[in-house]
């Protein structure tokens, strides 16, 4: 299999995106959002689209942002982690405005940005061995990929605050009781549901898809949620003047558990 660490595949109206950093359990680099920002461009643009599929290689649909990557912003100081936030922030609204239906095929673990990417999908699919889960906090790191905001959306408030504030994952039968998976199915069946998803998608009017996108997409969200979206980085500027990013940082680079001091 290629390298390229987010692949792309369009067939009879269906765009298949993979994300492709198995070794990696495909995290969020720089690098493959800079890959996965291309291929949205461009599949965003084609003529005779009629459904995205977004899906992962290996264990994972995707563990979220490179941690290593993080720390190192964090080190280099200045605006560059908030600045790298910002720009993954972006990307993954890009998801949530394709002029499609998406749906999110959930191969492994989707935790952190993983979730963040897939509450932008119009359909989740998930296989049985999936979990899902926030987890921001288990390494002192704030969301700012939306998911303050489309998780509550998603699953409401009490659901979502176990999520965020526990930073478990949940098995997909579980997703699926709480609404944010659509199916469940066996690994072998995955890409297969998903693929006879968007043959019914593309079976209906495309014209009439496009606009039933743009009542229940975020046209119909109220007039605040882009700016409550952006609050994520403000709030994460703040989160920079204390101790708790450094020290889960490192404590992902070492492989232990961190060591917190509520300095409140």
């Amino acid at each position: 299999m290629t390298d390229e660490p987010v692949l792309l595949v369009v067939e009879d109206g269906i765009a298949i995106l993979t994300l492709n950093r198995p070794d990696n359990l495909n995290a969020a680099s720089a690098a493959m959002m800079r890959s996965l920002a291309q291929r949205l461009e461009a599949v965003a643009q084609m003529p005779g689209l009629q459904c995205v599929i977004l899906t992962g290689t290996g264990r994972a649909f995707c563990a979220g942002g490179d941690l290593a990557e993080f720390e190192a912003a964090l080190e280099a100081g200045g605006s560059r982690l908030i600045d790298t936030l910002r720009a993954n922030q972006d990307i993954i609204q890009m998801v949530e405005d394709l002029p499609v239906p998406v749906i999110g095929a959930v191969n492994g673990v989707a935790v952190a940005g993983g979730l963040e990417i897939l509450l932008c999908c119009d359909i989740v699919i998930a296989a049985e061995t999936a979990m899902i889960g926030d987890g921001h906090t288990r390494y002192g790191v704030v969301p700012a990929g939306g998911a303050s905001v489309r998780l509550v959306e998603r699953i409401g408030p009490l659901r979502a605050a176990q999520l965020f504030y526990t930073a478990a994952l949940i098995d997909a039968g579980t997703a699926a009781e709480w609404g944010l998976v659509n199916e469940v199915v066996s690994a072998g069946e995955l890409l297969r549901r998903a693929g006879q998803l968007a043959g019914d998608i593309c079976r209906a009017s495309p014209e009439a898809n496009r606009h039933v996108k743009a009542l229940t997409g975020r046209i119909a969200r109220d007039d605040r949620r882009a700016e409550r979206i952006r609050a994520e980085l403000d709030r994460f500027a703040t989160h920079l003047l204390g101790g708790d990013l450094a020290e889960g940082l490192a404590a992902f680079r070492e492989k232990r558990h961190p060591r917190y001091i509520d300095g409140s």
